[in-house]
């Protein structure tokens, strides 16, 4: 009788620990499973074309509709959604794009962009042309008008990712089809450190030894073009933001500056000379910075006060 009962509380307590264990692997699997990786129209260079089209659409619809353009800060693409983060409330978003209830992002299907109109607006060449990847939230896509920086952006963490990172931004922008009119230079010890490895070949990509010879060359450049005369809609560049001045730059197109921290604080006085048009990425921390990203050891991306998750960032997808 006692060897029954002990054998069934033995079986008892053998079922409920089987029971018990197959629940814990049950949530271990669950909680522990890889993430689906984003799908291909999200991360693949076609997903560029679709951005493209989206803020070359925003700037079309704007400009017939008499408006100034969002101040677009960062841009987010899903499978299914692409959407527009604005600096600031505005809440008349024309077709087809809408609004959320805070009026800070715009946002359309990728088919409802098909088909958009953009004849008759060439006097709008690409305003956000700095507009680039910065990583992936999951299985969205991120990215960051480098504009819109009030001043030089910072990027720290382990000195290999911050080269990757700002080598991807760097290929992105003269490759691919949203930057088709940035202008890069890498100026100093980045242009050796950013073109080891780059393999990139560009009338748009460019390396000086200082910010002042940049800067120099560019007043050059513009002495002449004025010179020869008006320049055509294609090579004017017009910012038109909401809550700021229209900002028009005949025959200039947005630029981007690429140097290490040293030689930022050399030339910081160079820096009074940049446009409204042009960002300044710095390797390494610096102080007075406009934004501060910071990679961490595992492949995110600190966006500061952006506020932007990155979970993977752009080096790690290149």
């Amino acid at each position: 009788m006692i060897s029954s009962v002990t054998l069934a509380v033995v079986l008892g307590l053998a079922l409920i620990g089987a029971i018990a264990a197959l629940v814990f692997t049950e949530v271990r699997s669950r909680s522990g499973a890889p993430p689906r990786p984003a799908p291909a129209s999200v991360t693949g260079r076609d997903a560029l074309n679709v951005i493209d089209l989206g803020l070359r659409s925003v700037a079309a619809e704007c400009v017939r509709a008499g408006r100034a353009l969002p101040d677009v800060y960062a841009v987010v693409l899903s499978a299914d959604r692409l959407t527009l983060r604005l600096s600031g409330a505005d809440p008349d978003a024309p077709p087809p794009w809408t609004t959320d209830d805070s009026g800070e992002e715009w946002s359309a299907g990728p088919t409802q962009l098909d088909g958009t109109d953009l004849g008759g607006t060439a006097e709008v060449a690409d305003p956000y042309a700095l507009t680039v990847t910065i990583g992936l939230d999951r299985n969205d896509r991120v990215m960051v008008e480098l504009s819109r920086a009030s001043a030089a952006i910072s990027v720290t963490g382990d000195g290999r990712d911050v080269r990757k990172l700002v080598r991807a931004l760097v290929a992105e922008l003269v490759t691919g089809p949203v930057g088709r009119h940035a202008e890069v230079t890498l100026v100093g010890s980045a242009a050796a450190e950013m073109t080891l490895g780059l393999g990139l070949q560009s009338t748009r990509l460019h390396t000086v030894a200082t910010l002042r010879e940049a800067l120099a060359q560019d007043s050059a450049d513009a002495r002449a073009s004025a010179a020869s005369g008006p320049a055509s809609p294609v090579t004017q560049v017009f910012r038109l933001i909401e809550g700021s001045s229209a900002v028009i730059v005949q025959g200039r197109a947005p630029r981007l500056f690429v140097l290490d921290a040293a030689q930022f604080r050399d030339e910081k006085e160079a820096m009074t000379h940049l446009n409204a048009t042009d960002a300044l990425i710095v390797l390494g921390d610096v102080p007075d910075s406009g934004w501060r990203f910071r990679i961490g050891d595992d492949g995110s991306l600190d966006t500061g006060p952006l506020g932007l998750r990155v979970g993977v960032h752009a080096g790690r997808l290149s």
